[in-house]
């Protein structure tokens, strides 16, 4: 599903961009379609090696609040999550506001593994891949910031306590809302309050840690070794990451469903040292990082102007997701 908000770069300037951060040439360049924001290449070097060039959008499109310097997020997620091993591609090179793109870019290492949502496992394997996320997860998970903030600090969407963050993270979501005209199940003002209704269950969140908030099938890479049974390779596109709430981390493993007791996802994370209860409040979070996730999901079409074929889809399964969520805040 493609969008207007991604970066055209030629073979020349994708040449000039490689010479000056890795000093090396291009031999071949191949755009990845399947992002939805950030222009991504594969190139292949003169040195053998290949890469994965990641651009953000044109700096003069309006994007949504929270996306502002997004590949800044995601360079300090591999800067701060690969010590607590959390399995991520190399990061080679990154750049901010470079004078010829006038955007950001990060250069990573390529990874020769296949999307779990393109492989093919058995139930079997799924289970056990299901359960070594939830190792990754916990790993991600020790990532603290050094002064206590929550939030987005790159996007200025910030607060000093989980619950003043994530209502200024879902206020600026709403005012997008408003920004793109986005049709809703319901009125922003039933949805501001089923969030602000149940805002309180965020107090019990004391520490914030490092949520990708982004981890669904097409974001984790499996090992593409055919003598063994597949393993987490990487876990990519991090640049939707915040500091807040673990169990936000959650949401999108079981998007347009729900967190199940026995979900392997859950044995793993609590293997490798994750804690977390699904107690009535932390139920009530989870119903509310829904309702944020597909909010983003319905107002991010505004900006992006997504091709009606390709969206229809999921812009039926976040609105059917949004009324459940909403229903289920409704009634705590």
């Amino acid at each position: 599903m493609d969008s207007r908000t991604k970066q055209r770069l030629t073979t020349a300037q994708l040449g000039t961009l490689i010479r000056g951060a890795l000093g090396t040439e291009v031999t071949s360049a191949e755009e990845l379609v399947d992002g939805f924001a950030n222009a991504v290449w594969l190139l292949t070097l003169d040195d053998g090696r290949k890469v994965v060039l990641k651009v953000a959008p044109p700096p003069d499109l309006d994007l949504l609040r929270y996306e502002r310097a997004l590949l800044r997020t995601e360079a300090l997620v591999y800067h701060l999550a690969a010590p607590a091993g959390v399995p991520l591609p190399q990061l080679l090179h990154s750049g901010f506001d470079d004078p010829e793109l006038g955007s950001d870019y990060l250069i990573m290492s390529a990874l020769d593994g296949v999307p779990w949502n393109q492989a093919t496992v058995s139930e079997e394997d799924d289970a056990a891949l299901r359960r070594e996320l939830g190792r990754c997860i916990a790993a991600l998970h020790t990532v603290a910031p050094g002064d206590g903030v929550y939030g987005y600090p790159y996007a200025a969407l910030t607060g000093p306590t989980w619950r003043d963050a994530f209502l200024v993270m879902t206020g600026a979501l709403l005012d997008d809302a408003v920004r793109y005209d986005t049709p809703l199940p319901c009125s922003l003002v039933d949805i501001a309050g089923a969030i602000h209704s149940n805002a309180c269950a965020l107090d019990a969140v004391t520490t914030p840690a490092l949520v990708h908030f982004d981890i669904w099938p097409g974001n984790v890479f499996l090992t593409a070794d055919p003598g063994g049974p597949p393993r987490i390779q990487a876990l990519i596109d991090h640049e939707r990451a915040f500091w807040g709430d673990p169990l936000a981390d959650f949401v999108t493993p079981t998007i347009f469903g729900e967190l199940r007791v026995d979900d392997p996802l859950l044995a793993g994370y609590r293997e490798a040292g994750g804690r977390l209860a699904l107690t009535p409040d932390a139920m009530t979070r989870d119903a509310l990082y829904r309702v944020y996730l597909y909010m983003i999901l319905l107002v991010e079409a505004g900006p992006r102007q997504y091709p009606e074929e390709s969206y229809a889809r999921i812009r039926d399964l976040a609105t059917a997701g949004l009324t459940r969520s909403l229903t289920f805040l409704r009634q705590r």
